[in-house]
């Protein structure tokens, strides 16, 4: 395989900026999109210059040119879009999160073992130089032994309504699945250990989603304080606390930079100067992987998606008391 040939499922906006940046993918290519409406399919089809448009996912998924999936649907059809590409042989990329249980999360990892098929969670954020930067200073002790971390992701999503995606519960919505996995996924690369006690304040739509969470990861040493929001913007920023210094990441999920202190005082910084959105990082490893016949990836594991749904699996145990 000298060159990877893509299909995205879904014509919605991650899925337009997964597109956006794939310019800058080497060894890959954009072969088909496919989409329920075969108009929006050709839409976008022209708008990022790929060949073929389908109006069904089952199309895609049997055209024999295509190697890899990018699954950009709601969260309530991960598991469904994912099995069906993986049965049809195809390797998957699928947009956080992975599923929406831990029992969902087990089966399609078992059916890519079993089938020997490449499956990833698309984390992006873990892919991102500066986050990588950051735990390289973690690795080298830069901020001495973890003590606290600090992460928080939110945005508005007004007026409320219950058949918005984000607040839809037959979509799994709510703002844990939205964006609390990007603080649960934060805390779980710095601190790879299953809470001792977890404590969530929490708030609800008038439906019964979550749209406001304050959460608290008790482990042995350290403490993780973690937020995500539908009703306010939020800072967004990680902070990873050592006991001899600590580092500042400005928009997390997104970064492009990184900052590390000693006390008050700034002693290295890095930026990252890209000019796309940050989805070519993830897109070019798990074209990497597929090129080096790697049938899971090294940057989020199966063991890194399932400690996130088993994280988030005991945040809703919480707040659902």
């Amino acid at each position: 395989m000298k060159k990877v040939r893509w299909g995205i499922v879904s014509t919605g906006r991650i899925a337009g900026q997964f597109a956006q940046d794939f310019s800058a993918v080497k060894n890959a290519q954009l072969h088909a999109v496919a989409a329920r409406n075969l108009d929006k399919a050709k839409q976008f089809a022209f708008a990022h210059n790929i060949t073929n448009a389908y109006s069904s996912y089952e199309a895609l998924f049997s055209d024999p040119n295509i190697h890899v999936v990018y699954i950009g649907t709601p969260h309530s059809l991960h598991y469904q879009h994912a099995r069906a590409a993986l049965e049809a042989g195809k390797a998957v990329l699928c947009e956080k999160p992975l599923t929406v249980s831990v029992a969902e999360c087990e089966s399609l990892q078992a059916m890519a073992r079993d089938n020997g098929v490449y499956l990833m969670e698309a984390m992006w954020t873990y892919f991102l130089p500066a986050l990588r930067k950051a735990k390289q200073w973690v690795d080298e002790g830069r901020i001495g032994n973890i003590k606290h971390i600090k992460a928080d992701f939110g945005y508005p999503q007004l007026p409320f309504d219950p058949k918005k995606r984000e607040y839809d519960a037959d979509l799994a919505g709510g703002c844990l699945l939205e964006m609390g996995v990007y603080p649960v996924a934060l805390a779980w690369l710095f601190m790879p250990q299953t809470p001792d006690d977890v404590q969530v304040i929490s708030r609800f739509a008038p439906n019964g989603v979550e749209d406001d969470l304050a959460i608290h990861f008790n482990y042995r040493d350290a403490v993780a304080s973690l937020g995500t929001s539908f009703r306010c913007k939020l800072q967004n920023w990680a902070y990873i606390i050592g006991d001899e210094g600590y580092i500042a990441i400005p928009d997390f999920w997104r970064a492009s930079e990184c900052s590390l202190y000693v006390l008050d005082e700034q002693v290295d910084k890095f930026i990252d100067n890209r000019q796309e959105q940050g989805f070519c990082f993830e897109a070019q490893a798990v074209t990497d992987d597929l090129i080096a016949k790697r049938l899971e990836s090294q940057t989020v594991s199966f063991a890194d998606s399932l400690a996130f749904a088993r994280h988030m699996d005991l945040i809703r145990e919480t707040f659902k008391r």
